[in-house]
């Protein structure tokens, strides 16, 4: 794939995309597809980057809200990455989704970009709940796979990536990766791009330290008092924690 053909970039979804927890400092967040952008931006002058993905956001209001604008915009390269949100609540519908997905990729595919899909690591085991959201998960990037093959989107399987498997590529909230998992996604991300990376974005972490078994038991309490509960009152209540947050990059800027 010749990498000089990518003069802009747009990055679609929620907080996966975003790029919760991978701070810059100044309350907005950096995440794999800012990495991504920051290492294309180094090999074409004048490159051009958009982030409109917004954490909390369904699927349905990414279609809505994203697409349009990233159709209008036109870019080189455009990635979504959307569904997660609705894989964690009882009303999820993959019958729905799935062709609306195929649906997004075909139309943005139609405007000439390179449409780029991921699938998301997998946090299941640090999750309560997880024989319910594991097999979703399972099954939602199944159709993804399928999806990407038939329409010939570039496709990065990070639920497949064992390395995602370890706790220190989840940041304190076990939902969203930390800095290095990011930095993995990334390394996936261009490699599957054809634009070589550096060595340690893909080195293996060196062993964990075994943690004692009432450590483990604390960090559990603490996390759900700090994160669990937050988000099951913010469902009891219809909010979102994305209420209020608009995309960090809204428009395809040099980068």
């Amino acid at each position: 794939m010749a990498t000089e053909q990518f003069a802009s970039y747009v990055a679609l979804g929620d907080s996966f995309t975003e790029g919760m927890d991978d701070p810059y400092g100044d309350g907005t967040f950096r995440g794999w597809a800012d990495r991504v952008a920051e290492v294309l931006a180094g090999l074409h002058p004048g490159f051009r980057y958009a982030n409109l993905a917004v954490r909390g956001r369904l699927f349905k209001a990414i279609v809505n809200e994203q697409v349009p604008t990233a159709i209008a915009m036109r870019p080189d390269l455009v990635s979504f990455v959307a569904g997660g949100n609705d894989a964690l609540r009882p009303g999820f519908d993959l019958t729905t989704i799935g062709p609306r997905l195929d649906w997004v990729v075909g139309r943005l595919g139609e405007t000439g970009a390179t449409v780029l899909l991921l699938t998301g690591g997998d946090p299941t085991f640090l999750l309560p709940g997880q024989r319910v959201v594991r097999p979703r998960a399972e099954a939602y990037n199944e159709v993804i796979r399928e999806i990407a093959e038939r329409r010939g989107a570039v496709l990065v399987d990070l639920w497949q990536d064992a390395a995602f498997r370890d706790r220190r590529m989840w940041s304190i909230d076990r939902l969203h990766l930390s800095p290095v998992g990011h930095r993995r996604a990334a390394a996936k991300v261009l490699t599957a791009l054809g634009v070589p990376v550096e060595p340690e974005w893909l080195a293996e972490l060196p062993p964990a330290r075994p943690r004692p078994w009432l450590a483990d038991r604390g960090d559990d309490l603490r996390w759900a008092g700090r994160y669990f509960a937050p988000w099951i009152r913010r469902r009891l209540t219809g909010r979102s924690s994305g209420d209020g947050i608009t995309p960090k990059r809204p428009t395809l800027d040099v980068f």
